[in-house]
């Protein structure tokens, strides 16, 4: 019978004797599926498993007398708290004198030492980079093992979920035209056919969503584009009729999920296969030969799906109104009933649920609700646990941050609620949230800024108090799809991010999250959703503006109106009398009263 292991330290100790019979001296294990994918599914949480760190990204390796961790700014006080009473060491990435993964993997190639991971889940691009680095010192690297399988004894199977198909009505445009315009994408970069594994990118191009990661409607898959017809590698007890036949009559062939690494192998030489390394993981690139043509260039698929068309944008201002339903109607029920009845961080992230899926077309979840209590909300991604969770009292703040799938579109919104008297810093720290979630919704900017341009909007208000934030302003977000989306994003640090490079497009939605957050004392975020609009068209080029299209009353109990900009309490009051507009048909009477004082004029 094989051993369960229970505790990280047995993990470990187990994983270092599969590493020992294997001559690994570090094995490296990322967060990632064979997909890169964000949020993976429960057979997937290898590092998790390991480590006993439950954020969404981070990356594992171990050696035979030391565990490294490393954790981005929007873990730093959870992993510390996680990782509390295990030998593994917390690396907080981009702090000062911190190398990145890469960094120290190859640094460890260089002194001799072999480097061993499971290659399906490491990108083409790092795994290259570390093969390079072993050649130069005259190693090899170890890329295609799986140690996890063998200490993982109780590991979940692989998700078996259905795929459900999403009308042109919906989607806007039909699969035969997205691969219409997709060929003629690859035609111009030389290529011949097109290799994607990324699943938001699939789902995308086929009009199909499915249920394989939690909260994300995505299915395992891999698919190659050719001139004339397509092949779709899934495993095939995933398709409903539907699908089945939308798949048919779009001249898409199914074939096993796995047997993409046999069929790679011989593939028609005269093919040249276009992939992006960044997007694909590594064993796939090994398997295409040597001599196979390959053009590595960004994957036109990401950036066609993050423009959406006139009837996504439509059918997102309609998903924005049903969430914005539901959270004003769970702000009106939170500060009426907060030390009346009994509240605790699940008890009331199970209520907004309950709301959300009161409203028509609701599919699920967009990620799991953070619902953070008090300095809870310091943790930027905090989970309530059932040993952690805070009862609710009629004092301080609480930070929602939650999101919901519905058959028009996929939302993403952060309120903080305030819940008694509080002191004038909490008041001066939310205010200047909120102003800094102005200053640049109300930005306008030349065709061709980037997200990296105009970060710094965001952020000087909270940089005139000597405090940032560590992470990005903001995301882009996918339609019925990822609640994270590239390619662009809200970034400042432009050279470690390469999503703070690329220019705003029209129909691009991204959303818009300054914050500022005290361990220990509190944490404050403020998110909205920006379509990226054009404006006036003058002598000096094409300007660009943003639409917010979240509603949601902002709680002006948090607000010092003294120390806002008129501008600022003008966008705010014209913000508010918009959702009262919007919002108050499908409100009860009472609800109405309580929404006509929180969208009062300041």
């Amino acid at each position: 019978m094989n051993q369960i292991y229970s505790t990280v330290k047995e993990k470990l100790a187990a994983l270092r004797n599969e590493m020992k019979k294997e001559g690994i001296d570090i094995y490296v294990i990322p967060t990632d599926d064979y997909h890169g994918s964000e949020y993976v599914s429960s057979y997937f949480k290898a590092r998790e498993y390991m480590s006993g760190f439950t954020g969404s990204a981070g990356t594992l390796a171990v050696s035979k007398d030391s565990a490294i961790l490393w954790a981005d700014g929007r873990y730093f006080i959870q992993a510390e708290k996680e990782l509390y009473g295990s030998e593994i060491k917390l690396y907080k990435m981009g702090e000062p004198k911190v190398p990145t993964p890469d960094e120290y993997i190859k640094s460890k190639i260089s002194e001799g030492l072999l480097i061993g991971f499971d290659g399906r889940v490491i990108t083409a691009k790092q795994g290259a980079m570390w093969e390079s680095t072993a050649f130069e010192n005259g190693i090899s690297i170890y890329g295609d093992i799986d140690l996890i399988d063998r200490v993982w004894h109780a590991r979940p199977q692989l998700p078996d979920g259905k795929t459900f198909l999403i009308p042109d009505k919906l989607s806007g445009e039909s699969t035969a035209s997205k691969l219409e315009r997709l060929r003629k994408k690859i035609k111009a970069a030389g290529a011949s056919c097109h290799l994607t594994s990324t699943l938001d990118e699939i789902a995308w191009l086929y009009n199909m969503r499915g249920s394989d990661v939690l909260h994300t409607p995505v299915f395992l898959s891999y698919t190659i584009i050719f001139e004339n017809h397509c092949i779709l590698y899934i495993d095939e007890n995933k398709l409903d009729e539907p699908c089945r036949k939308h798949l048919k009559k779009n001249n898409i062939n199914i074939l096993p999920y796995e047997q993409i690494y046999t069929d790679l192998k011989n593939l028609d030489k005269n093919h040249n296969v276009l992939i992006d390394t960044s997007r694909i993981n590594y064993s796939i690139k090994t398997m295409i030969p040597d001599d196979q043509k390959t053009i590595n260039s960004p994957n036109p698929i990401q950036l066609m799906k993050a423009l959406k068309n006139d009837v996504e944008q439509k059918n997102i201002r309609n998903a924005y109104l049903k969430d914005g339903i539901a959270c004003t109607k769970f702000m009106f029920w939170l500060k009426t009933n907060v030390g009346k009845i009994p509240m605790d961080e699940i008890s009331v992230a199970d209520y907004l649920e309950s709301l959300r899926r009161e409203q028509p077309g609701f599919i699920d979840l967009s990620f799991s609700t953070i619902c953070a209590y008090k300095e809870h909300a310091a943790m930027m991604h905090y989970s309530a646990s059932f040993e952690s969770k805070s009862q609710i009292l009629p004092e301080h703040m609480l930070l929602v941050d939650s999101g919901a799938h519905y058959d028009t579109g996929t939302t993403d919104i952060t309120r903080t609620f305030v819940l008694g008297n509080i002191s004038s810093e909490l008041k001066t720290h939310f205010t200047t949230v909120l102003r800094s979630m102005i200053s640049l919704a109300k930005a306008k900017f030349l065709e061709g800024a980037t997200g990296g341009n105009l970060d710094v909007l965001a952020r000087e208000p909270i940089w005139q108090l000597d405090i940032d934030y560590k992470c990005g302003t903001g995301h882009g977000v996918g339609y019925i799809l990822s609640v994270h989306e590239g390619p662009a994003a809200f970034r400042w640090q432009t050279g470690k991010d390469q999503s703070a490079n690329i220019p705003l497009q029209s129909g691009m939605t991204l959303t818009d999250e300054p914050g500022i957050y005290i361990e220990g004392s509190h944490g404050i975020r403020l998110e909205n959703q920006l379509f990226v609009k054009k404006a006036e068209k003058t002598v000096f080029g094409q300007f660009m503006d943003f639409e917010t299209v979240t509603l949601c009353p902002i709680d002006i109990d948090g607000i010092i109106p003294e120390i806002m900009a008129p501008e600022e309490k003008a966008f705010l009051n014209s913000y508010h009398k918009n959702v009262y507009k919007k919002l108050s048909p499908f409100l009860s009477e009472e609800e109405n009263e309580w929404l006509k004082i929180y969208t009062r004029e300041i």
